[in-house]
């Protein structure tokens, strides 16, 4: 069921940031209820259950304990049905849930996912998302190109975390392509079909629900077979299980505790956890990054369901390697694959999708800075492009009019011109003041380092004058000063204070003109002179 997008006032950031949590989530109801002419009270209910479940003071919240990356505050592209970027950011775990269920049920967006500005590219990716998602085209390229610092690779990691799990995403970089161990153009052929998945359907029979309790029993001396018993619950029935040595043993291995919703499958014993129930959502301060809360299992314990699972191409190619065997795949090391292996993996997946036991889902490979490829590598994604197993590939490059690599000839972007009449190419532009001015609040949120407007003011105007990367690596620097005067909030003296100690590239290179007598192996060409970067 889909259904029209929000339009919040112009005042919805302060009516959000003044609001208590509960009201926030009245408000969030009340405005898709009435766009919408839909109730939505179990999701309310649901919510508001969740939260008041154990009587804790509303201040408290649940940490999300997970490291922090340069693209680690990007959830998605934050576009709404008819592709238009919104700007709404939310702040609160609660209220991310309360969204997460509107995007789920509903398919209504409210946040801006993250991304900033270049509303033109977003838009564009979002298009190439949606043809992804469908599954139906698959052997077209698309190229990034803009700037140093412009979100190139912010918008492809938001196409990935768009694309949820089942879709597979390669990323990797243009020079990791060079390998003693292994040709480029393996390098090349192995990337593309991990990005490739394949979809096998089962149906099995499980035992699906929320543990009640776990007791295992343990002989006295330390020798014998361990016994226990497992509760098992769904909101409609309760059950125990007597279990064995094996049984036990794979709980332990999957560290399954009171409160988790697991599957079991009665075929092969392999215990699976889904997350945790709801009921126990504040069992515990902080919770890791792949912590899922679920609601209990409804009906019957015991259910046959059809089981899907998802593999890449690569995957099967190693597994089918006789030289390394599935052992590779925990390795890493899977060397070179014959060309024949492969060509027997391909007829196998077409005769399952002809059987309709499987279905091919092509992913999306990603090459990061991919002017670093040379003319092999090129000549070779020129013919890979045009297979039918081929994935969707995205390419980045901030590089201008410059050298093919490998050969004397200068093309836009360092690609050649008969791989780009292939491609279709998305522009990235600069970032206005406002635009950089909500990425770096977006970020000292991220790093959960609270600053001052005239903090804030002045790291906009840093990352004017010098570069975006530069202004973002300070905050925790500013935080780090901050917190030695021991204060909360980070001032404009605190980043003065780092600006200072920490050299950006221009003042670095202005000091080097100064004094470049008394550095070692010091070469000053003259204007114009000089020989031209290799790239």
């Amino acid at each position: 069921m889909k259904l029209d997008n929000i339009k919040f006032p112009k005042d919805a950031k302060k009516n959000l940031t003044e609001m208590c949590i509960y009201e926030v989530i009245e408000y969030l109801f009340y405005e898709a209820e009435k766009i919408s002419n839909v109730s939505f009270d179990e999701g309310r209910f649901w919510l508001l259950a969740a939260e008041k479940s154990v009587k804790v003071p509303e201040t408290r919240d649940i940490a999300r304990i997970e490291r922090i990356g340069a693209h680690s505050h990007i959830r998605g592209l934050g576009l709404d049905d008819s592709l238009e970027a919104r700007n709404v950011r939310m702040k609160h775990n609660i209220l991310l849930a309360c969204a997460s269920y509107l995007i789920e049920q509903f398919g209504i967006y409210l946040v801006s996912q993250g991304m900033v500005g270049q509303q033109l590219a977003r838009r564009a990716a979002g298009v190439v998302l949606g043809m992804v998602k469908e599954g139906k085209i698959a052997g077209r390229a698309i190229l990034l190109a803009g700037p140093p610092g412009t979100g190139k690779t912010a918008i492809a990691m938001a196409i990935s975390k768009s694309l949820g799990r089942d879709v597979p995403f390669t990323a990797m970089a243009g020079s990791e392509i060079y390998s003693l161990e292994m040709s480029k153009t393996e390098a090349l052929t192995q990337a593309l079909r991990k990005s490739i998945g394949v979809r096998i359907k089962e149906e099995t029979e499980i035992i699906e629900g929320e543990v009640v309790e776990v007791q295992v029993e343990r002989p006295a001396t330390g020798v014998g077979a361990k016994s226990g018993k497992l509760t098992l619950k769904t909101t409609d029935m309760e059950t125990i299980y007597d279990l064995g040595t094996k049984m036990i043993d794979a709980l332990v291995k999957e560290k399954v505790q009171a409160g988790d919703v697991i599957t079991i499958d009665k075929a092969t014993g392999k215990i699976s956890r889904i997350g945790r129930s709801y009921t126990r959502a504040r069992d515990y301060d902080a919770t890791g990054p792949q912590t899922r809360f679920v609601q209990c299992p409804e009906g019957e314990l015991q259910k046959r369901k059809e089981v899907v699972h998802t593999v890449s191409i690569h995957e099967i190619d190693v597994i089918n390697s006789r030289t390394h065997g599935f052992l590779a795949l925990f390795s890493g090391d899977t060397g070179e694959i014959k060309s024949e292996v492969r060509e027997q993996i391909d007829a196998k997946v077409a005769e399952w999708r002809e059987e309709g036991k499987a279905e091919i889902c092509p992913g999306v490979l990603f090459i990061d800075e991919v002017h670093m490829l040379d003319i092999e590598c090129f000549s070779f994604l020129n013919r890979a492009l045009e297979d039918e197993m081929s994935p969707v590939v995205i390419m980045a490059t901030n590089r201008g009019i410059t050298k093919i690599r490998g050969t004397q000839y200068t093309s836009p972007h360092g690609i050649p011109v008969d791989l780009l009449d292939r491609m279709i190419i998305i522009s990235t532009t600069s970032y206005e003041e406002d635009e950089l001015r909500e990425i770096l609040k977006i970020r000292c949120e991220e790093e959960d380092c609270e600053m001052s407007d005239d903090g804030v003011t002045v790291l906009t105007r840093i990352a004017q004058d010098t570069s975006l990367r530069y202004a973002i690596q300070l905050i925790t620097l500013a935080g780090l000063v901050a917190r030695r005067r021991k204060s909360v909030v980070v001032g404009l003296e605190d980043v003065k204070k780092v600006y200072s100690l920490f050299l950006d590239e221009a003042r670095s290179e202005r000091i080097l003109s100064e004094f470049q007598e008394q550095f070692l192996y010091d070469y000053q060409p003259e204007k114009g002179s000089g020989e031209p970067m290799e790239t």
